[in-house]
């Protein structure tokens, strides 16, 4: 991939003009509230070389998103916008093994780095998150730096990136 990725302009005409104008809405707020956050799921794809439609916006976010509750009840943090719209704004919360995803937080307010979009997409069940990999990858992504990031980070994955490289390759 270029290093001009990511690039929400490839959503243009591919998204809805409301949910790429709910994303830009409900990424406000969160800054508002002191919410770390950067985009991810089928609008990061999008950006990084597969523009495909998606009706909704998801957001990796920090623990300071949440608050916590006696009896391990979690809420989100006031302000953060759930719609905007009509536009379902969803949330995804860094897991207490997932630190390298701090670093990524530290961009807050833009789209995820592909390799840690790619492992967000791995670590996923669906079938539909490993789909937009292998389009990912048919579209330029660099598959030694996720390679890289996965050894460094999530060994795990490995195998699921090498399935989508060979799906890839087969499809080309």
């Amino acid at each position: 991939m270029t290093s001009a990725l990511p690039d929400v302009h490839l959503l243009e005409g591919v998204v809805a003009p409301k949910v790429l104008d709910a994303m830009r809405a409900a990424s406000e707020p969160l800054k508002n509230v002191g919410i770390r956050h950067i985009v991810v799921g089928g609008l990061a794809v999008g950006a990084h070389g597969y523009p495909r439609a998606t009706k909704d916006v998801n957001f990796l976010v920090g623990d300071e998103a949440f608050e916590q509750h006696a009896g391990g009840l979690v809420t989100m943090k006031p302000g953060a916008p759930i719609q905007v719209s009509g536009v379902a704004i969803d949330f995804l919360s860094v897991g207490a093994d997932e630190k390298h995803l701090e670093t990524a937080l530290a961009r807050s307010g833009e789209v995820a780095p592909a390799a840690v979009l790619v492992y967000l997409k791995l670590k996923s069940p669906r079938l539909k998150d490993r789909a937009d990999v292998v389009e990912l990858l048919k579209a330029g992504l660099d598959a030694g730096a996720v390679r890289d990031y996965l050894e460094a980070n999530a060994p795990m994955l490995i195998p699921k990136l090498d399935e989508a490289v060979a799906a890839a390759r087969a499809e080309e």
